[in-house]
């Protein structure tokens, strides 16, 4: 009896401490805001955020990006980071080309097993001046996912059973086309993702500064403690 409630005992203690060490894994879908070498899955996605710089940005350390600074001081651990620089949501790019190959809707099953999901997108797609469309909650074509709200839509839908019981936040940049914030927001609440508006981010080439960084770290550590 002594033997088997030692064996019990010992189970529990294991059990204890297996989910007191537990952290929580983030997953990130987004663009170049998100891109640093070397720490994309998959590697060969495009980045725009490089130890030596290539354009007038002062960032240059992964640990001085939003989602690195996010993860690490709240406890966090990384899970996959599936961002590409300059991809858009829709399916529709730049000079109207063929973005198939590197949107997010293309790119969203391909995240891992995180426990809380960023999406931090329509950057591009207000850049690009993507075709909106309109609002589709169902019943989508391929056709479809070439205009942003089918695919914000779509996106949103299908993420919800792709990856049932976790925690989704969508990050709206700041200094968007109007019509890109009212979409988002709109198709956000539809299914009740929380969107952070973000505000006053400082950036350098289009693209958040060392201080923008953190600046989009803190506004996601707050808004997530609310949500």
């Amino acid at each position: 009896m002594r033997k088997t409630y030692a064996i019990l005992l010992s189970f529990l203690l294991i059990c204890s401490t297996g989910f007191s060490q537990y952290r929580k894994s983030v997953s990130i879908l987004g663009d170049s805001y998100s891109t640093f070498e070397h720490y994309l899955q998959p590697d060969t996605n495009a980045v725009w955020y490089f130890p030596q710089p290539l354009s007038k940005n002062d960032v240059t350390s992964v640990g001085q990006t939003w989602w690195y600074k996010f993860i690490q001081e709240s406890g966090y651990r990384l899970c996959v980071n599936n961002s590409f620089s300059g991809s858009t949501i829709c399916h529709t790019g730049y000079g109207k080309a063929d973005y198939s190959d590197r949107s997010f809707v293309t790119r969203m099953n391909n995240l891992g097993c995180p426990d809380i999901l960023l999406i931090f997108g329509g950057t591009n797609d207000s850049w690009a001046g993507v075709p909106l469309g309109q609002y589709q909650y169902q019943n989508w074509t391929k056709k479809d996912l070439y205009s942003f709200r089918p695919a914000m839509a779509y996106m949103l839908e299908h993420i919800r059973y792709r990856y049932p019981n976790v925690e989704v936040y969508f990050l709206l940049n700041c200094d968007l086309k109007a019509e890109i914030n009212e979409s988002v927001k709109t198709i956000c609440q539809h299914y009740g993702v929380p969107c952070l508006e973000l505000k006053g981010i400082d950036k350098q080439g289009g693209h958040p500064s060392v201080k923008g960084m953190a600046q989009i770290c803190a506004q996601l550590k707050a808004f997530t403690v609310r949500h």
